[in-house]
């Protein structure tokens, strides 16, 4: 979906479609590259590192370059099974896809990212002369070859700020000014599709003399989605932590960890120091759960269901300070989610101004086993030793 994108911006892209089954693979093959000897089957997953991955299955690498008679076994191979790399976590990702391109004959690989840069508070170009491997591997092993080039958002890249980076990349074949009028057409795709990351690794030659983005990862701005409603159609949720598929349909702010105490909490802040504090008293958080200050019990409900869907969590710790959001609310949500969700873990419940009261008294009729707290460090004590028995 990349390469169709950065084509659509006038950017060198290698040939390629993407399929879901084996008979797809089959007609392509005879539709696109009748007379190609070798493809490049490339796995489809939102990770990096997919050429040094493994499948679940036992094979090895997420990118193959094979015969044209082989591209439909190795494809079936790779259809349907789960790829584990370095950045999908042991569970891995589930292949549903795979994109077939031409095998272009590379002279030189170089790595090429956009990202954004809280120190210039703008868009950042990073580039070096080499490429095909992590950027955590050539930061380790070429740090005086990696450039940085901060963009002025307000004025746009210049034709000096692309010079830099085409410098810094130090193509041996392409044309100096056509690889310039690509860098820039890469910002541009950058900013007009709202990107927070865009990075070609790697960004190569062809013996023809052509600077070709060879393969590419690109990351989009969820506040973006109401205006790039084409690219969020293409939004695979099967790639994603199903936690917060869920939370983001019910509007809640979720991330998932990997501790065992999982956090309800009001506010980015607050959640953020629960998190903390659950550290210091040497308990590890299980998620970041903002239920924000307007949620509605029907939220909180849904927020119990996800927190109970990760078997890892051994404790759970609501920790609310009722300003906008009120005290009742949350422990209505409670009782009615310990209803709905078998509750087999301990709860610690702090809670803490508008309609405390009124809340405290919803958990003491439920008649739950409700651990209560008098302050945030009493509730991440309290959680800890929760979670430990």
């Amino acid at each position: 979906m990349g390469a169709e994108l950065m084509s659509k911006y006038g950017i060198n892209v290698p040939k390629g479609v993407a399929v879901s089954s084996v008979q797809e693979v089959k007609n392509v093959i005879q539709s696109t590259f009748p007379n190609e000897e070798e493809l490049v089957v490339k796995s489809q997953i939102l990770a990096g590192g997919r050429g040094l991955g493994t499948f679940k299955s036992g094979l090895k690498g997420g990118v193959h370059i094979v015969k044209a008679g082989y591209v439909e076994e190795i494809s079936g191979k790779m259809l349907g099974q789960i790829l584990v790399t370095k950045q999908t976590g042991p569970q891995g990702k589930p292949v549903n896809k795979v994109y077939l391109c031409q095998k272009l004959s590379l002279v030189n690989e170089m790595y090429f990212a956009i990202t954004l840069d809280r120190t210039t508070a703008g868009p950042i170009i990073i580039a070096c002369k080499k490429g095909g491997t992590s950027i955590e591997d050539l930061a380790e092993k070429f740090p005086d070859m990696i450039i940085k080039v901060p963009i002025d958002v307000f004025k746009g890249i210049t034709d000096e700020d692309a010079a830099k980076v085409v410098d810094g990349l130090s193509p041996k074949l392409a044309d100096r000014n056509a690889s310039i009028e690509q860098v820039k057409k890469l910002y541009k795709l950058f900013c007009e599709c709202d990107c927070t990351l865009l990075e070609v690794n790697p960004m190569a030659e062809t013996s023809e003399g052509q600077l070709v983005a060879a393969d590419a990862k690109l990351n989009f701005d969820d506040n973006a989605a109401f205006r790039q409603k084409e690219i969020f159609s293409l939004r695979d949720s099967s790639q994603e932590d199903p936690r917060e598929v869920a939370a983001a349909k019910a509007d809640l702010n979720y991330i998932g960890l990997d501790g065992e105490i999982g956090c309800m909490v009001n506010g980015a802040g607050l959640a953020m120091a629960t998190m903390d504090i659950i550290k210091l008293h040497g308990g590890t958080p299980a998620n970041f759960l903002d239920v924000g200050g307007n949620a509605s019990e029907s939220q909180v409900v849904e927020a119990f269901k996800i927190l109970t869907s990760d078997e890892k969590v051994k404790a759970i710790l609501v920790n609310i300070f009722g300003g906008i959001m009120k005290c009742d609310v949350i422990a209505s949500g409670i009782v009615n989610a310990a209803k709905q969700v078998a509750l087999k873990v301990p709860v610690v419940v702090r809670l803490e101004g508008t309609n405390v009261d009124h809340g405290k008294r919803i958990l003491k009729e439920s008649g739950m086993t409700i651990i209560t707290a008098e302050d945030l460090d009493d509730a991440a004590q309290k959680a800890v030793k929760a979670s430990a028995k």
